[in-house]
């Protein structure tokens, strides 16, 4: 009976432990404002891209992107696929989930390539029509900038720093909207 009672109160205290610690659930409201923010990338796009690879070179690619809301707006996926110009074959497959914290007030994407992920902040830029974002791993950095430019055109650039060499270009791109929205 006191072993029973032992436990009983044991589960009760580390129930309300647990509550009591529990997070505040998000504000949905807010996480899909910030996310509408964003449609200005919704849609398909297809233009080119230019991407260094290793050993120092550059390959020419066709590029796609598109870029869709999911699970009510709370989530936009953006999908870019590229091919070489030479030979067709797909040389860049990268998705990326964009979502709003409403707790910290920032954007966070998790993005996905070559069987690899990373997380990273995104910021909005003031213009409201650019995106920022970067990372580093081991001695390399990236900073990636994507704008909307004056012909409603989705450009990104990407530079690469390793160690203390000067930033070198990684990526740049350049898509429109196609007809088959």
């Amino acid at each position: 009976m006191v072993r029973s009672s032992l436990l009983f109160l044991t589960t009760v205290f580390v129930s309300i432990a647990c509550l009591a610690q529990a997070p505040t659930a998000p504000n949905l409201e807010v996480e899909r404002a910030a996310m509408k923010k964003l449609s200005f990338l919704t849609g398909k796009w297809r233009g080119d891209a230019s991407m260094l690879r290793a050993g120092g070179q550059y390959v020419e690619m066709a590029q796609t992107e598109e870029a869709q809301y999911k699970l009510d707006g709370l989530i936009l996926t953006i999908e870019g696929v590229g091919t070489a110009k030479s030979d067709g074959k797909p040389v860049l497959r990268a998705l990326g989930l964009i979502s709003f914290d409403d707790a910290s007030g920032s954007y966070r994407m998790r993005a996905f390539n070559d069987g690899r992920w990373l997380e990273t902040d995104v910021v909005l830029g003031n213009d409201g029509k650019s995106l920022a974002w970067g990372f580093t791993l081991g001695e390399a950095r990236t900073n990636s900038t994507l704008r909307m430019n004056d012909k409603g055109e989705w450009t990104e650039y990407a530079e690469l720093t390793i160690g203390s060499s000067a930033p070198r270009k990684l990526l740049e791109l350049n898509v429109r909207r196609t007809a088959d929205q």
